[in-house]
């Protein structure tokens, strides 16, 4: 009686986890749409303006602010892209810790932020002549907050999952980390705005700042744990 010779089972074959597209195309992108956005945008009054010079401006820029309100929205679809990519990069790193989560929620409520706040705005841009200036500053006030303390909160977020990820398992360079902590403190402290005035400064810190620091880190993130010297 013979024995039927079982085949042998071929080791499972070990492959590379997929990192992702390069983090640069994203960021790049966010970049860009949110300078041109700055630039269409550089003359909307500020969140002290009265609903009479609101609306006055709204009728007299009704194309720049489409224009920055298409520009804002566009930007909030590579920021949200930007955080699926760095959740697949930290988790093919070998983080499995809460920080790739913490990244990519952050991110998307960055997103939903900008998406809110160019909603508003664009609504905004569109009052007709017998509207009230009462409208056209409540308009603002949910564009500014959902563009300011709400995108700081998330943005904030982000920074601080990818830094602190950085930071414990080596990713980062220790000093653009403690950055990224910082400006993720800032982002939180920004949120205060609503309070007091006091704290509206850390908005633009949060943004331009915050912007700089992810180029850096999606240009010094590293695709394997080799890639970090």
């Amino acid at each position: 009686m013979t024995t039927a010779s079982v085949p042998e089972r071929s080791a499972p074959s070990r492959r590379r986890p997929q990192s992702g597209p390069p983090l640069l195309v994203p960021v790049l992108s966010f970049a860009a749409l949110t300078a041109g956005y700055v630039i269409a945008n550089r003359a909307t009054p500020h969140p002290d303006a009265t609903g009479a010079e609101v609306l006055r401006y709204a009728r007299e820029h009704g194309t720049a602010i489409r224009a920055g309100s298409w520009l804002l929205l566009a930007s909030a679809i590579p920021l949200a892209l930007l955080a699926a990519v760095l959740y697949r990069r930290l988790r093919a790193l070998g983080i499995t810790a809460p920080g790739s989560a913490i990244t990519m929620a952050g991110g998307l409520l960055a997103s939903v932020a900008l998406t809110l706040s160019a909603m508003a705005a664009w609504t905004g841009g569109r009052l007709p002549d017998d509207a009230s200036p009462a409208l056209a500053r409540a308009l603002a006030d949910l564009s500014f907050l959902a563009g300011g303390p709400f995108y700081g909160a998330g943005f904030a977020m982000l920074v601080a999952g990818v830094s602190v990820t950085g930071l414990l398992a080596g990713l980062l360079p220790r000093p653009l980390t403690w950055t990224g902590l910082a400006l993720a403190a800032a982002g939180m402290l920004s949120t205060l705005a609503l309070l007091a005035d006091g704290f509206a400064p850390l908005l633009p810190v949060i943004r331009f700042g915050g912007l700089l620091w992810l180029v850096s880190a999606a240009v010094l993130l590293p695709r394997t744990r080799h890639g970090r010297a």
